[in-house]
């Protein structure tokens, strides 16, 4: 099975989130193709939390998993500093009082 291309991805992802009505922005571009992708949520209330596509220990199948959480000063400085070591890397920040992403829906995770 072919893998969608990075910026594909993150096109298809956004076009789901404004049909969910959650804010959504691309905060860095990454590589066209094969850039990895982070997505922050932020809940409005000083507090974030940011995933990472990663594969599970247990199946090795591919899964989003928490990257950094707590207050959104602390979360920030982590997705500062994991583009400074990659700069292929996309970064999108979402905005949801009930930190909602959708990447556990069918066709995100994998």
């Amino acid at each position: 099975m072919a893998r969608l291309t990075a910026g594909f991805w993150v096109q298809a992802y956004l076009a789901r989130l404004r049909l969910a009505t959650i804010p959504a922005y691309v905060t860095a571009r990454g590589d066209e193709t094969a850039g990895a992708v982070l997505v922050k949520v932020a809940t409005l209330d000083g507090q974030a939390r940011a995933w990472q596509r990663s594969f599970d220990p247990m199946t090795g199948a591919r899964c989003w998993m928490v990257f950094a959480e707590g207050a959104e000063e602390a979360v920030d400085a982590a997705l500062a500093r994991q583009r400074q070591r990659d700069p292929d890397l996309w970064l999108l920040e979402l905005e949801d009082r009930a930190g909602r992403t959708l990447l556990d829906e069918p066709g995100l995770g994998d």
